[in-house]
């Protein structure tokens, strides 16, 4: 279940990210970007330039791919991901359910609960041993 969460994350910030560059058509202003075109925007009123790089690089969709691959590393080395990802990912995903219904929400919410389930899973079945801070710095 932690596997599956994590690619389902990984693959919907790198379909977010190359959407916008590509059908979105936001990678056009790439010579505006890298030329300073955005150094004195308003981001009040921001530019066709600028909306398009805040929808595309600098959007959450390369930070989701971050966290999912971080989810996907911590699986393969038998780590339990920390439940706090889920729950964070899993309130920005309703914030962003009331604000904007046409989006992939339920994908986030999907993956949110797979995490939570194989977190408490990976927990009952290898609960760890409470060792104290005296104990844990022992030298033998």
């Amino acid at each position: 279940m932690i596997k599956w969460a994590g690619w389902i994350i990984a693959l919907c910030g790198t379909a977010h990210t190359v959407g916008a560059l590509t059908v979105e058509k936001a990678g056009r202003h790439a010579g505006t970007w890298f030329s300073g075109g955005l150094w004195n925007e308003d981001l009040a009123d921001m530019s066709p330039a600028g909306s398009a790089y805040w929808l595309s690089l600098d959007s959450f969709g390369i930070p989701l791919v971050l966290i999912g691959l971080t989810v996907l590393w911590l699986d393969r080395r038998g780590i339990t991901p920390p439940a706090f990802i889920a729950w964070t990912l899993g309130a920005w995903t309703l914030v962003d359910a009331v604000i904007l219904p046409l989006t992939p929400w339920p994908l986030f919410l999907l993956a949110c609960a797979l995490l939570l389930i194989g977190t408490r899973r990976a927990r009952r079945d290898n609960p760890t041993p409470e060792v104290g801070l005296d104990e844990r710095y022992e030298t033998p």
